[in-house]
């Protein structure tokens, strides 16, 4: 069964940085294209940002510029560097795998921006 775990959110002031890991276990993880999920309350899940298996990147207009994600395949990890962060960055965080055997999703880390 795979596995998705995701660390490194919390409270931070605006302004601020965090940086989100997501470790994956029981995928080939190279074959997979990773990304990262935001869902706010009362609001749809998103996607933040994208990383293909060829470490092409793709990102949401409002994190372009202040967001970077990457990869490293021998670590079996992807990441998200969250830069400038603003209180409508807040919500729940989730690691996605999508790949030879199909969508897997992490249990999600809070991400909170507030003064």
């Amino acid at each position: 069964q795979v596995q998705l775990v995701e660390s490194g959110g919390g409270l931070v002031q605006p302004g601020g940085s965090l940086r989100l890991s997501c470790a994956a276990s029981r995928i080939i993880f190279r074959r997979y294209a990773m990304g990262w999920y935001r869902q706010a309350p009362g609001k749809q899940r998103e996607l933040v940002a994208q990383i293909t298996s060829g470490g092409t990147t793709n990102y949401v207009d409002s994190v372009k510029g202040r967001f970077t994600i990457s990869r490293d395949n021998a670590k079996n990890t992807v990441y998200l560097q969250m830069n400038s962060l603003k209180p409508e960055d807040t919500a729940v965080y989730y690691c996605n795998a999508w790949g030879p055997t199909g969508n897997h999703w992490g249990q999600g880390t809070q991400v909170t921006v507030s003064s």
